[in-house]
C-alpha cells in the first residue's frame, strides 16, 4: 500500500479548479504531520493553511513552478492550486529544524495523495512578499510552499538514461526520470 502512494505521490502542478478542499481536510494531513520524527523533537515547524480563493490567487505569482521547463510559466489560470500549505520554523523553539521540513511535507503529501489529492512542494517562493501577505510574525519563517488540490495531469515516471531533467512529451504528460535501482546501490553485502 505504501509503494502505491509513493509511486502516486508525483509534483503535481495543474489543478481541477472546481475541487475545492477544505482547512479541516488539510488540518487532517497536517496532524499527520506532527505525528512524525523530529531532529531532538523540537518539533520547530508550523503551518499556515490557505484556502481562500482570493489570497491563493495573491500567492500565485510569488511561486517559481518548474525549473527545467524554462517556456512554462506555471499553470494557466483554470490549472491553479485550490490550497497551500505554507511550511514555518518557529525561530523561538529552534534555530534548526534539520530534516523535519521534508518528513513533514512527504507526510502531509502522501495523506493528500491518499485522500484522492495532489500537490507539489515549491522552494522558489519570494519569502518575505508571501510572509507580508500572510502577515506573518517575525518569528515565523517561510520555509516551503505546498500547492495542494485535485491533480489535472498526468505525470508517469521513466527511467533516468543521461539526463535526469523533467519534461513534457507532445501530449503534455509529465515525465520525471529516476535513477535505477543499481545505479543508487552503493554497498550490498
Amino acid at each position: 500500500m505504501l509503494r502505491n502512494l509513493i509511486l502516486k505521490n508525483r509534483s503535481y502542478r495543474r489543478f481541477n479548479p472546481d475541487f475545492k478542499l477544505l482547512p479541516e481536510q488539510i488540518e487532517k494531513w497536517i496532524d499527520l504531520a506532527r505525528l512524525t520524527a523530529s531532529g531532538r523533537n523540537m518539533q520547530p515547524l508550523k503551518y499556515a493553511i490557505v484556502t481562500e480563493p482570493e489570497l491563493c490567487e495573491s500567492i500565485f505569482p510569488f511561486l517559481g513552478w518548474a525549473g527545467y521547463l524554462s517556456d512554462w510559466k506555471g499553470p494557466a489560470e483554470h490549472e491553479r492550486p485550490v490550497a497551500y500549505v505554507m511550511v514555518l520554523k518557529d525561530k523561538t523553539i529552534s534555530d534548526n529544524h534539520y530534516c523535519d521540513d521534508g518528513i513533514a511535507m512527504q507526510s502531509i503529501l502522501l495523506a493528500a495523495v491518499e485522500d484522492g489529492c495532489g500537490g507539489c512542494i515549491i522552494g522558489s517562493v519570494n519569502k518575505s512578499k508571501v510572509a507580508r501577505l500572510l502577515e506573518l510574525p517575525s518569528h515565523l519563517e517561510l520555509l516551503w510552499a505546498i500547492a495542494l488540490g485535485k491533480p489535472a495531469e498526468e505525470v508517469v515516471i521513466d527511467t533516468a538514461g543521461d539526463d535526469i531533467k523533467y519534461w513534457r512529451d507532445e501530449k503534455d504528460i509529465h515525465h520525471v526520470p529516476k535513477r535505477a535501482l543499481t545505479e543508487v546501490l552503493v554497498l550490498k553485502k
